[in-house]
């Protein structure tokens, strides 16, 4: 119930005792009042959640152009919720003058606001100003595990500054799971796959993504140590985390980069909710295997294959090198849907996969007819050429 209702409900008792006529005038008042600000209210809430439907869509752009037509020297009037999805905007816009104006007028709620301050940080680590996303972080009132993994993972890690981001975090107080995920995820990105797998078994209570991070450090690995590590670990998981397809997907990739072919296809062929990625994985996992028959088998059991399966079916086409795969591709490229050239790298792959064939007229006729080309098509090109002459 809002606040303002005893209130009111005080001065209609007042008016019934008393028949009090300037009471009436005074409950209208009051009235019109609430009524007004009630009603700014949900205007503020329908515009923070068009806002955010927009994010979620990744319509930016326009999540912005609400923000220029509410105004912005009215930005004040704005919730906290609203002024958080104008800054992811600017952070996936890389708009980094347009959020110092937000932080500029909002100032006063930075400190204060761990959630405004978080997406503060983010905008200035996704814009790559470092500085001001640590200056950020030390001036906060209430620090969170989250700012920390900010921090850590965007900042200091994809910038390979491991040693600070490691320092980062044996000094924060508090570490909740998203920043050990943070810490794994940045090692494996930086080519550090044993002190992700390390620091796994130093986390409390492991939930699916740090499973998943843990499978990626072992197929970076691809050892025999690795290998008998995801053996375990696909014993162990719990089995409400394969409601996660992403889990089934790194397993089976891992399985596959450490060299157990059979366990990959044993596990896929038990596995109840098989998704695109999973069937990716597999693909992907005989080619690293050498096995682009098996590759090119498997292609034609997904029912509706998306753009990367083609990529991997094309490269499963460029290992074989026969002429039974050049006619495969022939048939590929007259078939493929033509939002699926939208994609620069399949295009890539197509070419790459005509002239390890041998057929170098049709790879050059479709290079040419090419609209937008990409330094990897010419790179296809070049790579074969000196085969012919």
């Amino acid at each position: 119930m809002h606040s303002y209702y005893p209130v009111i409900c005080y001065l209609l008792a007042i008016h019934f005792r008393y028949n009090d006529n300037q009471v009436v005038k005074s409950l209208f008042i009051v009235a019109k009042f609430f009524f007004k600000r009630l009603t700014n209210t949900q205007s503020s809430i329908n515009l923070a959640n068009e806002m955010k439907s927009l994010n979620d869509k990744k319509q930016f752009k326009k999540t912005l152009a609400i923000l220029d037509q509410h105004g912005t020297t009215n930005i004040t009037t704005l919730s906290n919720f609203a002024i958080i999805q104008a800054l992811k905007a600017c952070a996936h816009m890389r708009d980094l003058q347009r959020g110092k104006t937000i932080q500029n007028l909002i100032a006063s709620r930075t400190k204060n606001d761990m959630y405004v301050s978080s997406a503060l940080i983010h905008m200035y680590v996704e814009c790559a100003d470092i500085t001001s996303a640590r200056s950020l972080l030390d001036s906060a009132i209430n620090k969170t595990p989250s700012m920390y993994g900010i921090i850590m993972k965007d900042a200091l890690m994809k910038c390979g500054d491991v040693a600070h981001a490691e320092s980062l975090f044996s000094n924060a107080k508090e570490k909740d799971l998203p920043s050990y995920g943070a810490m794994m995820k940045g090692y494996v990105g930086n080519n550090l796959p044993k002190q992700a797998i390390e620091l796994f078994n130093k986390i409390p209570d492991p939930n699916d993504v740090h499973m998943i991070m843990l499978l990626n450090a072992c197929a970076q690995l691809k050892t025999k140590q690795a290998l008998d590590i995801v053996k375990n670990i696909s014993k162990r998981i719990p089995k409400s985390f394969f409601s996660n397809p992403h889990i089934l997907t790194s397993l089976l990739d891992a399985l596959m980069k450490c060299g157990d072919v059979a366990h990959a296809e044993s596990l896929f062929s038990s596995a109840k909710e098989k998704v695109l990625s999973s069937y990716g994985a597999m693909m992907k996992g005989y080619l690293d295997n050498n096995l682009s028959q098996k590759a090119i088998d498997f292609f034609y059991k997904i029912e509706n294959p998306d753009d990367i399966h083609m990529i991997i079916l094309l490269n499963a086409c460029a290992q074989l090198k026969t002429k039974e795969a050049l006619d495969l591709v022939k048939k590929i490229s007259n078939r493929i849907p033509k939002s699926f050239f939208l994609n620069p790298r399949l295009l890539t792959s197509l070419l790459d996969a005509l002239m390890k064939c041998g057929d170098v007229a049709h790879a050059e006729s479709l290079f040419s007819s090419s609209a937008g080309k990409v330094l990897p098509m010419y790179g296809a090109m070049m790579k074969d050429c000196h085969r012919f002459l």
